[in-house]
């Protein structure tokens, strides 16, 4: 049948896209591509390096002791590094027009080291397919970036820009083969290749979020990008159900602006993991969370208290969110009460103004980690 496409390589998933990396984007010819096996994107580190580029000049350049933490770096190497995470970021980056459906065949489905970038565009469906985060192989060195600086990377596993209509169900996201822990530090600072898993920014809106998984990774969900971008307003309408969140450290997600609905999602919390839990829901600014029904697997050194995170905004709605700890019975708790108990100066209302309608059905929560074990993630289409 016309414009039904199987691949393999990723020149032929570029090519069932439209043929044309950089305008792909632009296509909305209504297309069904079904990827089988494992894809890699991403090249070897020196098929990106711009010549100029040393990163051992590049420490000694931008050392503390010598460059001082007072100022953003500049200069030769950093622009050497910059043209060199440039040349990554052209490779890497996937480009998804409107009307496109992607679908995994089978169990081992993958696609490994690439930004899938949706950009203004519509109608568009992502299943079965096991991601794993791209590595950015040329952070920058900020000096300024909080009390000690802080290495920053590009490039989302999958990014959702001004885009409506869309759903990403039965998919698997996490660092895969580079877990943090294993990475170096400089400066005294870990050497963050990392960015988001799932980031939807910039006017998105009409976005499911169901039955995935997300595990071993630091930052994981952002919906909304920036305080200042009020043009967000009436926009960022998100559902987020049945999803697995495990070995992940914040933003499960994190909100500016949006009316997020976060229902059934199971979050497990391992003591052990080597992505330290943070907070899992942020409120950000007029940010409007209206969760219902959610599961977590907390360690005893979680509190529930340090589940929601005020970022500058004033309201949540959250009920019949059940907990459990090890060698206890689950319990049904009120996240809001224990945030607003601790934080005495980062009070949160329950208000927020609406009402979710858009859904089939809420489990009870209880029921939570059964359905999700057994549905949540690629391979179980």
């Amino acid at each position: 049948m016309e414009n039904i496409y199987l691949v393999r390589t990723k020149e032929e998933l570029i090519e069932a896209l439209g043929g044309d990396r950089e305008k792909n984007m632009e296509d909305d010819t209504p297309r069904i591509i079904f990827i089988e096996g494992t894809i890699e994107i991403s090249e070897p580190y020196e098929t990106y390096k711009d010549p100029e580029f040393d990163f051992n000049k590049y420490l000694e350049e931008y050392a503390p002791e010598k460059w001082g933490r007072e100022k953003e770096v500049s200069g030769p190497l950093e622009e050497a590094r910059a043209r060199s995470q440039k040349n990554q970021a052209d490779d890497i980056l996937i480009y998804i027009g409107s009307n496109k459906t992607i679908i995994g065949v089978g169990k081992d489905a993958k696609i490994i080291g690439a930004t899938v970038k949706l950009k203004n565009v519509h109608n568009v469906i992502i299943r079965n397919i096991t991601f794993e985060s791209p590595i950015d192989y040329f952070p920058q060195w900020d000096p300024t970036d909080g009390e000690f600086g802080e290495w920053n990377s590009e490039y989302d596993c999958v990014s959702i820009e001004g885009s409506r209509n869309i759903w990403i169900d039965h998919c698997s996201f996490s660092d895969g083969r580079y877990l943090d822990n294993e990475a170096p530090t400089y400066f005294g600072r870990l050497f963050q290749q990392h960015d988001g898993l799932l980031d939807i920014t910039k006017e998105s809106d009409l976005i499911t979020i169901s039955y995935n998984v997300f595990y071993n990774h630091d930052k994981t969900m952002l919906i909304g990008s920036s305080d200042s971008n009020v043009s967000d307003r009436g926009h960022l309408r998100v559902t987020l159900h049945h999803n697995l969140f495990e070995n992940v450290t914040q933003r499960l997600p994190r909100v500016r602006f949006g009316e997020v609905h976060v229902y059934n999602n199971y979050y497990k919390i391992n003591p052990h993991s080597p992505y330290p839990f943070d907070y899992a829901w942020g409120v950000g600014v007029e940010s409007k969370t209206y969760a219902q029904n959610n599961y977590f697997d907390l360690s005893w050194t979680v509190p529930a208290s340090k589940i929601i995170r005020r970022w500058k905004g004033s309201c949540i709605y959250e009920e019949g969110t059940v907990i459990s700890y090890p060698s206890s019975q689950p319990f049904y708790a009120n996240l809001l009460k224990a945030h607003n108990d601790v934080n005495v100066d980062d009070q949160l209302e329950p208000s927020v103004g609406w009402e979710p309608t858009l859904f089939l059905r809420i489990d009870p929560a209880m029921s939570v980690p059964a359905i999700v074990n057994s549905e949540a993630g690629a391979g179980k289409l």
